[in-house]
This record gives C-alpha cells, structure tokens and sequence, in this order.
C-alpha cells in the first residue's frame, strides 16, 4: 500500500512539474532558513558548556554607585575570590584573569608579534575550567613566577610542536625583557567560549597593589560545591563587604556605616552570575569580549518559525489551489470504492515527499550560504554539524514534521469532495475555507511587514549612530601602537612624525573614546575629607598637552593643559557631566581630591578647564563623569592627518617606527574603523534581518500567488460571463485584487503596532537612539502593498485575458 502511495505521489508531482517546482522552493528557502538559523541559536546557546563544572561555575559581578556615577562591571577586587573560598565552605576553588595589558610582544626569531589573546592567571584555573593538557601537567604549570601555559595552536607557531614547546622559554618585551618557561601545552579553546586565550602567564608576574578590595581589574570565578544555590549563596556578600571592604574604605574615606552609604544614594554589591549566561545575558563593563544578546536569539528564533510557518501555510495554499484539478480525481477514486482514510494517506505521502524533497535542497542552501552567514555573523560553523547524533535525529524528523503540519489541511480538505458534486463540476468551496486562506495570508504579510519595518529601523538607528555629534572627530586620525619602542624612541617618533606635511597635530593617547582602548576610573571628593555624600566616581584618563585639540574635543570653560604653567601637572580637566557630578555651579580654580592607593593621602588637584561632553564610550550609554590629568601614557600615539594619500602617509611612519624598532611589529588602525566595531553586531543583525526579509516576502508572494489562483480557479466561469457581457481586462484585474488588497490592508494593520512595540524595545539599549517616524510605517506598507499588486498582477491578468470560451465550455 505504502508503495503504491508512492507511486501515485511521484507520478502526481511529475505530471504538474510547475506546481511541485513551485512548491518545492517555497519550502526549501523556508527549511534552509529554518536550519541555518538553528545552527545560529544552537551555537549562541552551548558557550561555555563544554567545561565539566559549567554548571557550578560562576564569575563575581560588582555593581557600583557612587556619588550618582554606576559602575556595572565584570570585574572584581583581587582578593574577594580566595576571600570567599576561606570563610565559606560552600566556595569549592576560585581563579582570577587578569587581563588589562590587553596584549604582549612575545619574541620569535629576530622578530616580536603583537599576540593579543593573552592573560595571566591564577594556578588554580585548571581547577575551576576544563582545559584539557596535551604535555604537561597543568596542575602545577602556573604556581611559579616565570611560567606560561600556551595551547597547542601557539606551540606549533613557535615551536614547531607542543612535544618541542615543553621546557622552552618566550621572551617578552613589556616595557622590560621577561623570559617565562613554558611549563603545559593545552588543546586549543573551544570557540563557543566566553573568552579565548593562547598564553596563559603566571600571576605571580602582575605588578600590582595586591589585597585591595577597593579596586575592580580582575575577572574572578568561583565553583560551588554541588547543590548550593548561587542566588542564596549571594546573601552573604553584605557580610564580606562589611568585614573586608569597609574597613580599606575608612582610610581614605569617612563612611560611618553601609547603612549611612546607601542612605546617600551610593551602592556597593556584588553577585555570582552563572557562567553559562554571560555570553547571553551580561553586556557589563570590562567583558572580556564582545558578547552575544539573548534578544537576538530571541528574535531569529521567532524569525524562523515564523519563516517556516509561511512556508507551510504556502504549501497549504498552493495545493488547494489546484483542488479543481485534483476534484475528478477524488470523486472517480471515491466511485472506484477508495476510502477517506487512504485518501487522506495518500495526499499526506505527497506533502511529506515533497517535504523531504525540499529538505535535501534546503542542506544545499544552507551549505552554500553558510559562509556568507559566517562572515557577517562572526561564527564558524560547518554543515557537517547537523550530521551530529543529536541533530541528525532533529532533521529526519523535520520532513514529517512539515509535511504533516502543511499537507495535513489540504488532505482533508480535497478528500472531503463529494463524488456527484464533483462529477457535476460543483466543488466551490464555502466561506469558512476562504476564510481561512484569507486568515494564512494575512498571517504572512504581518509578518513580512513586522520583518521590513524592523530592518529599517536598525537601519536607520546605524545611521544615526554614523552621523551623531559624539563630541570629538574620529574622521581622519591614525592610531600607532608604540609598545614595542622604548620610552625615548616613543617621544622622538612622535616628534618626528609631527613634523610631516600632511600631519596636523599628534598625541599619546593610551585612552581613546572607542570600545577598544583602556579604561581607568577613581573615586574623588570635592573636600579634604571624603564621605559618602562629597564623593563619586569618575574616569581619570591621563593625557598630554596636545591629546584634546588631536582629538577634536572643545573645551567650553577654562583652558588646556599649557606647558606655561608648571602648577599643571595638579591640574585636571572636567567633562560637563564630571562638573554636575561634582556640583560646581563655576568650576574652575575648585578642587577635587582623590589618592591612588589605600595608604596615600588625599592629592588636591585645580580644576583648570572644562571639555564639552564627548562619547568616550558606546552610544548605548550616557556620558558619565570623565577628567583629564597630565601623564605618560605612551603606548598609543595619535596623529589627526589631512591627504588623500593616506598609503603613503602610513609607509612613511612605519619606515621611521621600524628604523627605531628593528624587530618591532608596525601596528596602526584608523579611529573610524575603531568607532565602527563597537557597532558590529547592530551591523550584522541589520544585514542577517535584511536577508531574512527578503526570504520571507519571497515566500509569502508564493503564497498569495497560490491564493490568487485558487480565487482564479474558483471564479472562471463568472470571469468569462462578465468578459461576454463586455467587462474590460483592467476591470476584471481590479474585480480579481481588490480582496487581496483588503487583505494586505488588514496585515499592515495588525503588524504596525507588534512592530513598533518590539522595536521601541530594541531601542531601549541605546541611549542615544532614533524616534520611530510615522513615514517608516507609510513606507512599509506600500512596499507591501506594491509586493502584493506585483504578485496578484501576473495572475488576474492572466485570468482577464483568457478565452471566455473555454471557460463556458460545458464539461
């Protein structure tokens, strides 16, 4: 029986090539955008998971407040961790990252390379992460100062092999030569990672104030013992910050109690976040890379279903649009003695075939889209992946799945024919079933609408991120790493390059106002003796004499930094927001107070001048408090250049870089290009919801061409009457569309506000964002309703301009 549905299948699909082909491809572009967006959600879902312990790993979050300026953080005090495992049994291990220097020159050969995936951790990593070891025992590989351990990827660019890395040593250049002994080889990290490190240093080599609970630079982790909930294990934060942290605070501060500090509006709170949600769901200060938002998976697992759906509901459509053409062959079957129920089976064995059909051509489309899905995406998926046991069962399932779900309607609905009807010609369906299809149309459009309005406001948004007035000019300046030149050779280059034509100003800007650069915050008061209600925090950025003009920055109060004045190097320079923060109403000449350290006391600084707010940070936050002081932070020069041949201008500063630092690596980028990356995943999601738009207005066009043939079908006879009767083409068009047209009305109603609810949800990141006009909406919809008219056209015209006489024929 089984075969002889197939049989019939086959030969049905063969015989109505159009159809099956039409068919076909509506479901194949629905499945293969199905599978491509699993795999995204698939792999945004399994970061971290692969460690044996990831489900009693936490890192320790610090959320700051403090004189109206938050600090939401990753980061935490270093020695809040080892605290936490000595006083509370229920703390299996800790381990800390450190990983501010961002990178390190590490020699090979005659020459350095700027490696950028570095860190240095604790020896009790390999307790806490599942870094499995390829030579060398991890267990002691980082307890001596001096050692590193390196993956297998680093061994092999280095040394050859991870057999030959063992014992060997890497020399550094950070500001002084440093050899550490390569003490473990591990696999390379998995990239479903939260971070991914090549060179892991020992941190016994950190020069640092160590035991300072008062300052936040490292990513610290925890293993719970199994069992404990991590959300009652965070009530016993307010205990350790009463007994460690308080007492460092009165050193420097006068705080009566945690009660009187959060009386003044100030906060200091700490909390375990599972180590499985950060890729996800923490989007806080100092991560220790770009992280992914639980919204887009969201967001593009609604998106494939939704495509999935319209793609089943055009199988629905277009198969029952062809019901007049199928009728006989229901009604002479039904006479012969055929049941229902094989009927039924039979129309079942067809979706279903089609489906698997469709299936194999949707692997094809998702395998060669994959890469460009790759590319803007920034994964690194294969095809290969959903041959894995615990996909592959996934996808066999998918084809019965759909071909149930989309052929399950038109069975029952073409089954359903009355033999003597359908024998007589008498097969129009009622109005429930018009209805219906009406319903799924609709259904389609709201969708295809809610997916344009979305592209073009992230869009737009993009836009408005492009062209805000950020408060400096980031056009036309180039960033030159100097870490591999020696503090004199820094200063002469920069002199040097000065000097050149198309050279305007330059700077040492170890701080820049892009996502990439070095951030550096501190507690001041505006008194000698601070408390809660006369202090807050602020970003101290150390800068030189020429970094603000450089950087195109206005100063609106006051002057600059002046080698005229010697009483500068205690001067300081505000942003507007530091100067609400600190309540100056006429700030300069006012002092600010802070120390650097827990045992200092407090160093005055002379408010000299003023900077008009700029965004240091991305547009999803508001300018917070900033200051300049005059420093050495060398390792970054700037140059605000003016030529077209920007080419020549950047081999002209490598060759005097490299004449300085033989060996050195040249490493430059362009401030824009740096401004632009902050907003790299907006620009990916932009363009990946792009695509998807078009797919599913592709789809859903099927679909209401396979309503308009049905319609067509259904409404032959009355066409060729009224043609007889002297009815015009353009008339019949109009008689033909203008249900449709209702129809895409209705959608473009219903998707409006669900658009701009989800939308203006989306916005809410950003605190600099767009309104969402009025004409985005007018302009979506009569790009729907263009796509409909376009669609529908081709087939009322069709219709009006057939010969009335076949269709009075009397069968």
């Amino acid at each position: 029986m089984i075969k002889n549905y197939f049989k019939i299948a086959l030969r049905n699909l063969f015989k109505n090539k159009g159809f099956t082909a039409i068919n076909i491809i509506g479901l194949a572009l629905g499945l293969g955008c199905f599978i491509v967006i699993a795999m995204y959600v698939a792999d945004e879902l399994s970061y971290d998971r692969y460690h044996d312990k990831a489900d009693r790993i936490y890192r320790i979050h610090s959320d700051i407040r403090f004189g109206g300026t938050d600090l939401i953080m990753a980061v935490s005090s270093d020695p809040i961790g080892a605290t936490l495992k000595q006083d509370y049994p229920e703390v299996e291990e800790s381990t800390r990252l450190y990983s501010s220097s961002g990178s390190k020159l590490i020699k090979k050969g005659d020459e350095y390379i700027n490696e950028l995936r570095v860190t240095h951790a604790d020896s009790t990593l390999f307790n806490v992460f599942t870094l499995p070891s390829i030579v060398g025992n991890t267990k002691d590989a980082l307890k001596e100062p001096n050692s590193v351990v390196i993956t297998e990827s680093a061994a092999r660019r280095y040394f050859g092999s991870p057999d030959n890395a063992i014992g060997k040593t890497l020399e550094t250049d950070d500001n002084r030569s440093t050899l550490y002994n390569v003490t473990a080889v591990i696999q390379d990290m998995p990239k479903n990672s939260h971070f991914n490190y090549e060179f892991f240093f020992s941190m016994a080599n950190i020069s640092y104030d160590m035991g300072n609970y008062l300052s936040h630079n490292f990513h610290t982790y925890i293993v719970l013992q199994p069992g404990v909930d991590y959300k009652e294990f965070n009530k016993n934060f307010p205990k350790v910050i009463a007994k460690y942290v308080l007492p460092q605070a009165s050193h420097f501060m006068k705080v009566e109690s945690m009660e009187a500090f959060e009386k003044s509006g100030n906060k200091l709170e700490y909390a375990l976040f599972p180590l499985t949600d950060i890729h996800l769901k923490s989007s806080r200060g100092v991560e220790l890379g770009a992280n992914g938002n639980i919204q887009y998976v969201y967001i593009f697992s609604a998106a494939a279903l939704f495509i999935l759906l319209i793609a089943c509901i055009n199988f629905m459509n277009l198969t029952t649009a062809r019901s007049s053409g199928r009728a006989k062959e229901v009604g002479i079957r039904k006479v012969l003695g055929s049941e229902k129920k094989a009927l039924i089976w039979q129309f079942l064995t067809e979706s279903t075939l089609i489906a698997f059909i469709a299936l194999i051509c949707a692997i094809g489309f998702a395998w060669m889209s994959l890469d460009w899905f790759n590319s803007i995406s920034n994964k690194e998926m294969l095809i290969s992946s959903l041959f894995k046991p615990e996909y592959l069962v996934v996808l066999l399932a998918l084809p019965f799945v759909v071909g149930i779900m989309a052929g399950v309607y038109p069975a029952f609905f073409l089954s359903s024919f009355q033999p003597v009807k359908v024998l007589k010609g008498k097969i129009s369906s009622g109005a429930s079933k018009n209805n219906l299809r009406s319903f799924l149309v609709v259904f389609q459009f709201s969708t295809s609408i809610i997916l344009i309005i979305g592209t073009i406001v992230i869009y737009q948004q993009l836009n408005h991120i492009q062209n805000t007035q950020i408060g400096f000019d980031k056009e036309q300046v180039l960033v030159v790493e100097n870490s591999g030149l020696p503090r004199q050779a820094r200063e002469s280059l920069k002199s040097e390059i000065a000097q050149l034509t198309d050279v305007k100003s330059a700077s040492f800007g170890g701080y820049l106002p892009v996502g990439d650069s070095s951030r550096s915050d501190n507690t001041f008061s505006t008194e000698t003796v601070m408390t809660e209600s006369n202090g807050f925090n602020m970003q101290f950025w150390n800068i030189d004499y020429d970094y603000i003009p450089t950087m195109g920055m206005e100063i609106i109060e006051g002057r600059n930094f002046s080698r005229a004045f010697g009483s500068d190097s205690l001067g300081i320079i505000l942003n507007e927001s530091a100067v609400k923060s600190a309540g100056f109403k006429n700030p300069i000449g006012k002092k600010l107070y802070t120390s650097f350290t827990t045992n200092e006391p407090l160093i005055p600084y002379t408010v000299i001048g003023v900077v008009k707010n700029f965004n240091y940070e991305s547009l999803r936050e508001n300018v917070g408090p900033l200051s300049f002081i005059l420093g050495n932070n060398s390792w970054v020069s700037v140059f605000r250049f003016q030529t077209a041949d920007i080419s020549g201008l950047v081999d002209v500063i490598e060759n005097k870089y490299k004449a300085m630092a033989p060996g050195m690596p040249f490493n430059y980028r362009f401030m824009d290009e740096s401004f632009d990356n902050m907003y790299r995943q907006e620009q990916r999601v932009g363009r990946v919801a792009l695509t998807f738009s078009i797919l599913a207005i592709i789809i859903a066009c099927l679909g209401l061409f396979g309503l308009a043939t049905y319609i067509a079908e259904q409404r032959t006879k009355e066409i060729g009457i009224r043609k007889v009767l002297g009815a015009s083409v353009s008339g019949i068009v109009t008689m033909l569309s203008k249900d449709f047209i209702k129809l895409v009305l209705i959608s473009f109603v219903i998707a409006t506000p669900i658009a701009y609810w989800f939308m203006n949800k989306w916005l809410q990141d950003f605190a600099f964002k767009i309104d969402i006009n009025l004409w985005v909406f007018i302009l979506t919809g009569l790009i729907a309703l263009l796509i409909a008219l376009i669609t529908l056209s081709f087939q009322a015209i069709r219709a009006a301009i057939s010969n009335p006489v076949k269709s009075l024929r009397t069968e």
